[in-house]
């Protein structure tokens, strides 16, 4: 890869769910490409920092990143405040996820540098997030799902919002998946990681999971406690090799 990469980062303008404006940072390496395309989905504390950061750390890695504001529906604000409220209202409905995602997904595909595919990757409940759309959707090539909680749901959790749980729609999945949990984390536990992993297998899908002693939920996330870097470097070097492998450069 070029070192020290130069890129260019802007905000761009998507037509999401039901046609409904929403905001994207887009993250472009500098050249003329041609370069492979990753979605970022991002988890529940919002359209955080954390996120704008991993977008550009993917153009540096040679690849066009885009993030979609999940949240902007909610309105505008500081990512914390207007996550909260999003929290509070018990999150936002998978299928306008599933909407929103479309759209980035199809501006990806309308860049001219992009080489024809695009990876997705997402933590938290954007894990849970990645691993519904590319089980409903066939226009991504990769899938990275890290932690993603309530993958595995009883009947008592389903609503108008998560009408099907996520597991139950696992014959669906339509891309290689790249699976990366804490053996501390209890959303999703250990056991939850396990049935998620037998119904991979049963559906005779392409996946891999790697698992962490001593690391939780959020293990990569630097700006927090739960913040284990030897597994973190771990993550991140199998993420570029998957992505590496399936997407190219």
């Amino acid at each position: 890869m070029a070192f020290y990469r130069g890129m260019t980062c802007s905000n761009v303008t998507l037509k999401g769910d039901g046609g409904t404006p929403i905001t994207a940072y887009v993250a472009k390496p500098e050249g003329k490409g041609p370069f492979p395309g990753v979605v970022l989905i991002h988890h529940l504390p919002g359209w955080s920092e954390y996120y704008i950061e991993t977008t550009r750390r993917f153009a540096h890695h040679g690849y066009i990143a885009i993030c979609a504001n999940l949240y902007e529906r909610a309105g505008e604000g500081n990512p914390d405040d207007v996550a909260a409220k999003v929290r509070a209202e018990g999150g936002i409905p998978d299928a306008q996820m599933v909407g929103d995602t479309a759209a980035a997904v199809a501006w990806m595909r309308a860049q001219p540098e992009l080489n024809g595919k695009v990876g997705l990757i997402g933590s938290c409940s954007g894990g849970r997030h990645a691993f519904i759309y590319a089980c409903q959707k066939q226009d991504v090539d990769a899938v990275v799902e890290e932690w993603g909680g309530r993958v595995v749901m009883g009947a008592d959790e389903l609503n108008a919002k998560t009408p099907k749980a996520p597991i139950d729609m696992t014959a669906g999945l339509s891309a290689p998946l790249l699976g990366l949990f804490g053996n501390d984390d209890r959303a999703p536990s250990p056991e939850q990681v396990d049935q998620h992993e037998a119904a991979l297998k049963a559906a005779g899908k392409t996946y891999e999971f790697h698992r962490y002693d001593g690391a939780g939920h959020g293990f990569t996330y630097w700006h927090r406690p739960l913040y284990r870097p030897e597994a973190a470097m771990d993550a991140w070097a199998k993420i570029f090799a998957f992505f590496g492998k399936y997407l190219g450069k």
